[in-house]
């Protein structure tokens, strides 16, 4: 029993998850930038008639976990809209994205 405990625990990760991260933080806006060696995304939840807003969480992946995490998030959008129907893409108005003042030449 001992050595199929051990085959079971082979190439398995043990992940926590403590209460405050498993709390979730809300999104409405991500902002994606990248360089030749990172991803970085940036999640912002904005407020109708709030004149600015933070970002609430960073992220920073490497190019090829921006690329798995870009296939997972196919599959399962793709599996949920198998379960529930298309998701609807609403036009929404261009939010002005303002980090600061604007460089000058």
């Amino acid at each position: 029993m001992a050595e199929n405990d051990k085959k079971n625990k082979k190439g398995q990760i043990n992940i926590e998850l403590d209460e405050k991260v498993a709390e979730g933080t809300y999104s409405n806006l991500a902002i994606i930038n990248h360089s030749v060696s990172e991803f970085v995304v940036d999640f912002v939840s904005i407020m109708p008639g709030t004149p600015k807003s933070k970002v609430k969480s960073r992220i920073i992946l490497t190019p090829q976990h921006a690329k798995r995490l870009l296939k997972a998030l196919n599959d399962n959008v793709n599996r949920f809209e198998s379960a529930h129907g298309e998701i609807k893409d609403y036009e929404q108005p261009p939010i002005p994205l303002n980090f600061g003042p604007t460089g000058e030449a």
